[in-house]
């Protein structure tokens, strides 16, 4: 049985991890017949209200919310053994973009939390398979940049040009559907940075993406 790591950013598309994408990736890699374990950053960060789409004026607990989408079965990302595990995946959502990095104030040239770049750089080191949903590809592209490895979130627009600013190859797809970056062993799907998506659309697209990383681990 393949053992995939899933690293959380928090619960909720607007300061976390997107719980559609977050569930599909989970039901996709256990449909795939992978062992899953999940992790995120034991780090406190600004909320948001979901409704109001305005800062709440309080600090949540990444690990503490990404819980709430794992049932409770989650791990400190520092406690991530890359040796342990086949492949790794990063939901989409916000929370990528705020708090496993600061893409969302300073784009190509963002800072990435460090054990979110340790995990990364270590898997690709080790020629295992890294996946990105929605707005994470911009995680590899920071990291891993200078390698030109070839990621997607969707169409061409602000953000694949921010993307390519590192180094990265962006390549337009679909919702329902994923990129492969063979020589990188890196998959990605643009799930909802298409705004109006489905959510069967989103899960055609992540569905594809798990079974591509499980089968490659």
């Amino acid at each position: 049985m393949k053992k995939i790591a899933v690293v959380f950013s928090g619960c909720g598309h607007l300061d976390g991890s997107e719980i559609t994408e977050s569930v599909s990736l989970l039901i996709a890699l256990h449909q795939a017949g992978a062992d899953v374990h999940c992790f995120a950053p034991d780090l406190e960060v600004p909320a948001m209200n979901h409704v109001a789409k305005q800062p709440s004026n309080e600090k949540r607990n990444i690990l503490t919310e990404s819980a709430r989408i794992a049932r409770g079965q989650i791990t400190a990302l520092d406690k991530l053994v890359t040796k342990e595990f086949d492949a790794v995946v990063f939901p989409g959502g916000y929370g990528a973009a705020k708090n496993l990095s600061n893409w969302a104030e300073k784009g190509a040239k963002c800072e990435v939390h460090p054990e979110v770049q340790r995990v990364i750089k270590e898997f690709h080191a080790e020629s295992k398979p890294i996946g990105a949903l929605c707005i994470a590809p911009v995680l590899l592209a920071r990291v891993l940049g200078d390698k030109k490895i070839t990621v997607t979130v969707g169409e061409n627009g602000e953000t694949s040009a921010e993307i390519q600013k590192t180094g990265a190859i962006h390549e337009e797809c679909p919702v329902d559907d994923y990129i492969t970056d063979r020589e990188s062993k890196i998959v990605t799907t643009p799930a909802y940075m298409y705004g109006d998506a489905k959510p069967n659309e989103v899960f055609q697209g992540i569905f594809g993406l798990a079974h591509e990383i499980v089968e490659w681990a």
